[in-house]
Order: C-alpha cells, then structure tokens, then sequence
C-alpha cells in the first residue's frame, strides 16, 4: 500500500539514489522540498539542470569546468613539472585547501576496482600517460587514497610511468590507512604531502 502520493513517492526515490542517503533522510528532504516556495523548488531543480548542462571537464587535467580548462590550468603561476593524480574532483580540492602545493592535478574520476567492474580503461590513465610523455613533466605525485582499490590503482599507473624516466612518488602515511584524501583535515593532508615517498 503506497503511503504518499506517487509524485512524492518518486522524489524520495530519486533523492534515496544519492551517496550515503536512505530512506529517512531521503523522505525529510523530499518533504522539505514540498514545503519550500515555488521559487525556491524551481531554483533548486534549475541549479541541477545548469550543472549537468554547463560542467564539463578540463581538457587538460579532467577536473570539472565551465570553460575548456579549468582555473588551475589556465593559472601561469602553477609549476607545470609536477602533477598531482588524484581519484575525484573532491580529492582535488581537499588538496588545493592546505595551499601546500603549487603544481597541476590530474583527477582520474574513480580508481581500479573489480569488484564494481572499473577497470583501468574505464577511468582517465589515457589522458595522463598523454601528458606524462611531456618534456616539461618531472614529478607525477599519486595521491589515490591509502585503501586497497586506491593502492591497486597508484601500483599500475606506476608501472605505466616508469618508462617515461619521471620521478614517481606517492603521499606519505600522515593519511590513516582506510582513510579517504576528501575527508582527511588540512594538516595531515600538509604532512602527507610534505613526507611523500618515491615509487620504487
């Protein structure tokens, strides 16, 4: 017997397909919906479409952008000979929020893990080899998170490196094994940086 009527029922549903939401948080958040303004409802459904619309990613690095590159690649200043590969968008900003580190990014959008059928062709790695065979390119920093899907993911794209002849390194320990580089707070993301080791 269905408790709500169907168009409300549908909002908890598509609200319950987000990350970490179940069912009682996706029923206080469709319900919060409801009782905002038309106004508000709208301007919240148009931010949605505006971003799946508008965001794409850069066609340097693979960060989310509105233009073609995105701000950090477009930034002279940056130091074009080290990049930072992370897994996600988040990881990127995580990072940018020590203000440890001056270089470029590289966000992969996901790591290797068989268990959920990703393998290395269904994330960026094509794109970073593209740009690891640049002169210009020192020091690649692998900055997956210390689990076992982001340790698996940083020991190929090292494997793939090694031939470029580039300094290959990987953030230190001061991040807990298990942790995720999102979640982890500014210092021991500074310390993690600052200690990281190379690739043997």
């Amino acid at each position: 017997m269905r408790h709500y009527a169907a168009p409300l029922e549908k909002l908890i549903e598509q609200f319950e397909k987000l990350p970490g939401v179940g069912h009682k948080s996706a029923t206080r958040l469709a319900f919060h919906v409801l009782a905002m303004s038309k106004e508000d409802a709208s301007a919240f459904a148009q931010a949605i479409i505006e971003a799946k619309t508008v965001i794409k990613t850069c066609s340097v690095c693979q960060n989310l952008t509105e233009g073609d590159k995105c701000p950090i690649c477009s930034d002279p200043t940056r130091d074009a000979s080290t990049i930072c590969v992370v897994a996600l968008p988040q990881d990127l900003i995580a990072i940018e929020r020590t203000r440890e580190y001056n270089g470029l990014y590289h966000v992969l959008h996901g790591v290797i893990s068989p268990l959920n059928n990703i393998g290395p062709e269904d994330i960026r790695i094509r794109e970073l080899l593209q740009r690891a065979a640049s002169d210009e390119v020192k020091e690649i920093i692998l900055a997956t998170n210390p689990d076992t899907e982001g340790e698996t993911t940083a020991m190929y794209i090292a494997r793939l490196l090694r031939p470029f002849g580039i300094k290959i390194t990987r953030l230190a320990y001061g991040m807990p094994v298990g942790g995720h580089v999102e979640f982890s707070d500014q210092k021991t993301l500074s310390m993690a940086l600052e200690g990281r080791r190379e690739l043997q």
